[in-house]
């Protein structure tokens, strides 16, 4: 079998025949490595000389994007490595000097431009704009899968397997910002002005660290799917200008709070896909990427609107707004992008196509 994490749920993957071709004929678990790289029942994959899988694919799988400025966009993808644009995804060319590791989960820009990546198996890298490449930072990480990076006033903060850390950009050694997330997998993190952290988790669901408050405190009053069911895997979190927070599930929707997380209630019944990907917030206008297309509401989720035009790929796995608010979302087909607050979309890819390798070997 496929070795792979306890949080996956992969049932079966059958031979092809005597090529050693594989072919994906259930669907997979939402936490594992397989929904990173939009596999997809049918789909396809050789497995490779180095023990891995190689994906015979058009263009890169965008796991991450950042916006640096309204031209310098970069995209991280799962497998092979860092893309640079500096003409707004235009065109693309591999950045990846100094990275040990190609499989890219997580990417952040500081005010000053320098770029933080956060990687599956190689903990967090930096490239400061003076740079030709990136170097590691990893000093006091117990894990180096990094699935969430922010940045702010001075401070970096990184969501691990092993929960968040914290460092300051002038010197970088990590150390655990508080107790009550050791080997808690954190998808997703933000921090609001007053200086709160929130950390979504595979798991424990939507914690919050205040420094007047001793350790974390989950925040999960109103945080049920349409069953009835506790949400406990959040992964994307998003804090608006006025402070309200958002958070996406893997597969219960968005879920909204006007209170700091101390109650939440449920604002997607209407969309047609509940895997959530990525989230913008835009005046009074929310923005959301799923599993299956990008939508808005305008009167948080009372109506959700399709944002589809010129997206010919629909599974969503990254959704960032330039300073600008030119919209980019990372998809299993390359990079599109929206100058019209989502109405129409292009796909800006060139430079991007490659073969990506999973990290996968045989037990």
């Amino acid at each position: 079998m496929i070795s792979r994490r306890t949080d996956e749920t992969i049932r079966r993957l059958a031979a092809a025949g005597p090529a050693v071709l594989w072919t994906i004929v259930a669907t997979f678990g939402l936490f594992g490595l397989f929904e990173l790289i939009g596999w997809q029942p049918g789909d396809r994959a050789v497995y490779g000389k180095e023990g891995g899988f190689v994906i015979p694919n058009p263009a890169a799988s965008i796991q991450a994007l950042t916006a640096v400025n309204d031209q310098l966009i970069y995209a991280g993808t799962f497998g092979a490595g860092i893309y640079r644009s500096d003409n707004r995804g235009d065109q693309w060319v591999a950045a990846n000097e100094g990275l040990s590791d190609p499989f890219v989960l997580s990417l952040a820009t500081a005010r000053d431009g320098t770029v933080y990546a956060g990687t599956f198996r190689g903990g967090v890298f930096r490239k400061k704009p003076s740079q030709a490449g990136w170097e590691p930072i990893n000093e006091g990480l117990k894990r180096l899968e990094v699935k969430a990076l922010v940045v702010s006033s001075g401070r970096l903060f990184a969501g691990t397997g092993d929960g968040v850390y914290e460092a300051s950009e002038a010197s970088p050694k990590w150390s655990v910002v508080t107790t009550g997330l050791d080997d808690t997998l954190v998808h997703a993190l933000a921090r609001s002005k007053d200086g709160t952290l929130y950390a979504g988790t595979s798991g424990k669901g939507i914690m919050r660290y205040r420094k007047q408050t001793p350790g974390w405190s989950r925040m999960r009053q109103g945080l049920k799917d349409h069953e009835g069911l506790v949400e406990n895997f959040i992964r994307v979190i998003t804090v608006d200008k006025d402070q309200e927070l958002y958070i996406g599930t893997f597969d219960g929707g968005v879920f909204h709070s006007a209170d700091r997380g101390e109650n939440w209630r449920p604002i997607s019944r209407a969309l047609p896909n509940d895997s959530i990907r990525g989230i913008v917030a835009a005046d009074k206008t929310l923005i959301v990427a799923t599993g299956r297309g990008i939508y808005k509401t305008d009167n948080k989720g009372q109506k959700w609107v399709p944002l589809n035009k010129g997206l010919t790929e629909q599974s969503i796995q990254s959704l960032v707004a330039s300073q600008n608010g030119t919209l980019y979302a990372g998809t299993n087909a390359g990079v599109f992008r929206s100058s019209d607050e989502g109405a129409t979309w292009v796909g800006v890819s060139e430079g991007l196509r490659v073969e990506q390798e999973v990290p996968f070997t045989f037990q």
